[in-house]
């Protein structure tokens, strides 16, 4: 495998995660009930729109670097670390469920910066980094709504 071709791997897979992610937390939006209500429908949407961000750079950095972004729902299902709202939940397991997302994103972002920095990509690697760094700072304040 190309040194290029691991790079748009990596960059595929988290395309799909934050698809299917941007997805969820439209359902958590949508049907997130009782305390903390007004705050929680505010910060999902928050994330969605940031993460919406993230799609369309993950996705054009593919394309600068010649190779082909995953664009289909069955793709981002196929590829995704992440799964789809059960449809259920109530508001503080949508917290734990996104910071538990949240955790799976940062070491898969973690490794693909390895894998950039390997391919001599610091482009990639700064973009990948930068998310993490976001990431990691959700995490915490997620962890802190849920008191842990």
């Amino acid at each position: 495998m190309s040194t290029k071709q691991s790079v748009t791997e990596v960059l595929n897979k988290q395309i799909s995660n934050f698809s299917i992610l941007y997805v969820k937390l439209h359902n958590y939006h949508w049907y997130v009930k009782g305390e903390g209500f007004f705050e929680l429908h505010t910060k999902f949407e928050e994330f969605y729109t940031e993460f919406a961000t993230y799609i369309d750079e993950l996705a054009e950095r593919i394309l600068a670097i010649q190779g082909n972004p995953v664009a289909t729902m069955r793709d981002f299902l196929q590829q995704s670390s992440i799964t789809e709202a059960k449809g259920n939940e109530n508001a503080g397991q949508m917290v734990q469920e996104i910071a538990n997302n949240f955790t799976i994103l940062i070491n898969e972002i973690k490794a693909g910066v390895e894998v950039a920095e390997q391919a001599n990509d610091g482009p990639t690697a700064d973009m990948l980094t930068h998310i993490q760094t976001n990431l990691e700072k959700h995490l915490w304040m997620l962890q802190a709504f849920l008191r842990k």
